[in-house]
């Protein structure tokens, strides 16, 4: 099983003393730039203080190195799954520091976040406490766990015929619902009717989530705007009011 899942190339996956080797630019009277380690450190340390551990974390910095993006996987698990936190920052205010609850799933690596980023800071500015800012963070985003974990459930629950398969499918790439090359479709089609794995044999919207995000590692590029957009079925609005946005990154 593969763990190359954080950002597709050609940015590489960094850790987080490399994280510590990235220059950062002057603070000025009004903002102050907050170093990418130093966010990452004390996102550990606010998790260790609610003994919430880590197995594996991940990195990827923007070539000027002024956005970072980052997932820590964590000990807390569903089944088949580990819970997740992503983690964004910038040095040049082009992204608010902001994080979001995410799913690994073990067989193939695949992430799933639950929306866009909420950020958790205005700006960065010389009066701010970093610990209770992400602390505030870290609260909401166990709050959201719960709710992943039901819409994970309903979604190995439910079935779809080979037809509605196709027809989400149409619908995303022919329709342009989903902002994504047609060249994706038919690897989408066969990762979904010809799957890799054996937990993804069920037609389901599970399966059908998993073969979108499989099909875009090649694809996603480093997250440079202020949104990230959903990709998968979650994006065309099926099935109904979905909380969990699939999205690899």
């Amino acid at each position: 099983m593969t763990t190359g899942t954080l950002v597709a190339s050609p940015l590489p996956k960094i850790g987080r003393m490399e994280l510590a080797q990235i220059p950062i630019p002057e603070a000025t009277l009004t903002y102050k730039p907050v170093p990418h380690h130093i966010i990452v450190e004390a996102l550990a340390e606010t998790l260790s203080f609610r003994h919430i551990g880590m197995v594996n974390e991940e990195y990827a910095v923007s070539f000027d190195g002024m956005k970072m993006f980052g997932v820590l996987d964590l000990e807390t698990q569903m089944e088949g799954c580990r819970f997740s936190i992503g983690i964004r920052n910038s040095h040049d205010k082009s992204l608010r520091l902001g994080l979001t609850a995410g799913l690994r799933v073990f067989v193939c690596s695949n992430m799933a976040f639950s929306g866009e980023f909420s950020p958790v800071l205005a700006k960065h500015t010389k009066s701010f406490n970093l610990i209770d800012t992400l602390a505030v963070g870290v609260d909401r985003i166990q709050r959201g766990f719960e709710p992943m974990r039901r819409q994970v459930e309903e979604w190995r629950q439910a079935q779809i015929t080979d037809e509605r398969a196709k027809l989400i499918l149409y619908a995303a790439f022919v329709d342009g619902k989903l902002d994504a090359p047609r060249s994706l479709l038919s690897e989408v089609h066969r990762l979904y009717f010809q799957p890799q794995y054996e937990e993804f044999s069920p037609r389901t919207i599970w399966s059908l989530s998993n073969a979108f995000t499989s099909a875009s590692r090649n694809w996603i590029p480093f997250p440079n705007s202020k949104r990230r957009r959903s990709w998968g079925p979650s994006c065309l609005n099926f099935p109904r009011n979905p909380t969990v946005s699939p999205f690899v990154i």
